[in-house]
């Protein structure tokens, strides 16, 4: 079989490729890479995003939903930086049987929190209305045992 080039302005076609853009068929170069990909790889791809970008992709369309929402091993990663913060949090919601993703959930907010308390970035204030919107959130005992004594060691 004779391959012959056709060019578009996106990229070169040829043989079965330019057929199948002449027929009408969708375009392979225009697929979603979840559908044309083992999970596996598409599982590899989304673990590089941050979990904001996770939580976004997963809007995008139902299959990559499936795919991000059925894969603990993405969850994981971004859970076990939580845990650094959160141990006790992150270890209670593990023995009671939460996904990776739920506990990521429950425990990442009172994470940011947290840091943002032993960091200093609240040594300065000097009432509760000078606290910013939305930065706070339930805190254990001992969490706020730590942040005590980070702020008596300043």
């Amino acid at each position: 079989m004779q391959n012959v080039c056709k060019r578009s302005n996106s990229a070169i076609f040829s043989g079965d490729r330019a057929s199948n853009l002449i027929s009408g068929d969708q375009d392979p170069l225009q697929q979603n890479f979840t559908e044309t990909l083992p999970t596996e790889m598409s599982v590899r791809i989304f673990s590089e995003l941050d979990v904001r970008s996770l939580c976004r992709a997963s809007l995008t369309c139902r299959h990559w939903n499936d795919i991000i929402d059925g894969s603990d091993q993405l969850w994981r990663s971004h859970c076990l930086t939580v845990l650094a913060v959160c141990r006790r949090e992150v270890d209670g919601d593990r023995r009671a049987g939460c996904s990776w993703k739920v506990t990521l959930v429950r425990n990442y907010r009172k994470g940011c929190v947290k840091r943002r308390w032993l960091k200093g970035r609240y040594s300065n204030i000097s009432s509760a209305d000078d606290i910013p919107p939305n930065s706070m959130c339930p805190l254990d005992v001992e969490t706020w045992g730590e942040i005590l004594e980070a702020e008596l060691d300043r």
